[in-house]
């Protein structure tokens, strides 16, 4: 559980991220009155697209239809008719975050992370600025105190025993390795995506055979570095920060830090966990494309004990209650909400469509007669 605060902190500031600060007022949705800008769904959608796995395949933005682009875009989409709903709500409560409560919380984060270097370093390796990292606090203290505004949120200790005592999976710690890689992005259904948006009229005999071109030169480009780096690994920190795309870990030197089989996708995991310490791999191909593996180091399994984990157990309980307590309280306000869109694309139920469409187009209507199929059988219970 160590480092459960931080994370959470992570995972709600993704989820309820407003994009402060911004002038444009052209509005795309209206919720009683107050306007969600173009701008406000730009900032989140180009911070979501920087920070997903996906962003690395290639331009997202090149084709807005796209089935990747679309998910994104419903994500974004509710995130930011969340976040107004519960600023909302907040607003009408008089509930604000004080600069004092975000030093407070800020705070306690670096003492979790074992100081101040730790989570910045941290924070690069997510590729978030710590100006962005402070409002996320800042709106999370918020999000905080209107939670507890509907009811007080308090964790015992027998709750903490009890969920120790019921997950001893989440105390164990499995082995994990430290290493570094190099991505050439490669993926074919985004090189197949970006090729067709940029030419509308391309056969599927000329889409495959270049999309096969592009996989072999990345390969070839892969293989090539792979063969530098095993006659001397000393240059790999270099060689990530010029060649890898994947900008999290490229200005760390491609730097991973310590990492458990199942946090990394299962080809990349088996290479990693094969290797011995100071050791380059071969090229490994992932859906993300091709990865050149350094593994630095290696830790042993091992148990958290009770006291070691009642504080990140107590974090993670009283989080689970505020996040219900403002699941409950988005519920509500988008029943008694005005919601009004200005551009019908952003309309969730629209973006559904089209990816109900596409997963249709997929599957032959599978899909479609799974889905009715499900509800007929609800229907009868």
């Amino acid at each position: 559980m160590k480092g459960t605060k931080l994370l959470v902190t992570l995972a709600v500031s993704a989820l309820l991220f407003t994009g402060c600060g911004i002038k444009d007022q052209n509005a795309i949705i209206k919720i009683n009155d107050k306007a969600i800008t173009q701008a406000q769904y730009d900032d989140l959608m180009n911070k979501s697209i920087a920070q997903s796995p996906f962003g690395k395949m290639g331009d997202l933005k090149g084709n807005k239809d796209g089935f990747l682009y679309l998910m994104m875009e419903q994500q974004v989409i509710n995130q930011l008719i969340i976040q107004e709903l519960l600023d909302q709500e907040a607003d009408a409560r008089g509930i604000k975050a004080t600069n004092k409560d975000v030093d407070e919380a800020l705070k306690e984060i670096m003492d979790q992370m074992g100081g101040k270097d730790q989570l910045l370093n941290v924070l690069k390796q997510n590729g978030i600025s710590a100006s962005d990292f402070r409002k996320d606090v800042k709106n999370q203290v918020k999000m905080q105190k209107l939670a507890n505004s509907v009811g007080k949120i308090t964790v015992s200790d027998k709750e903490c025993e009890d969920f120790y005592k019921k997950n001893p999976d989440k105390f164990k710690n499995p082995q994990q390795v430290r290493a570094s890689h190099i991505l050439i992005a490669a993926n074919e259904y985004q090189l197949g995506e970006e090729l067709k948006s940029k030419s509308k009229d391309i056969s599927d005999e000329e889409l495959t055979a270049k999309i096969k071109k592009v996989m072999e030169e990345k390969k070839a480009l892969a293989d090539k570095l792979d063969k530098e780096l095993k006659a001397d690994s000393s240059k790999f920190a270099a060689y990530a920060k010029k060649y890898s795309e994947d900008p999290g870990s490229a200005k760390q030197g491609g730097d991973l830090g310590f990492f458990a089989k199942e946090q990394m996708v299962p080809e990349f995991s088996k290479v990693a966990f094969s290797l011995k310490p100071n050791t380059v791999s071969d090229v490994v191909k992932t859906p993300y494309g091709y990865h050149i593996i350094f593994v630095q180091d290696r830790r042993e399994p091992m148990v958290t004990p009770y006291d070691k984990a009642k504080p990140g157990i107590k974090d993670y309980l009283t989080n689970t209650k505020q996040i219900k307590a403002l699941d409950e309280l988005t519920t509500s306000a988008k029943k008694k909400a005005n919601i009004e869109y200005m551009d019908e694309r952003y309309n969730p139920e629209t973006i559904q469509k089209k990816l109900s469409k596409q997963v249709d187009d997929a599957t032959g209507g599978a899909a479609s007669k799974i889905k009715d199929k499900a509800k007929k059988d609800k229907a009868k219970k």
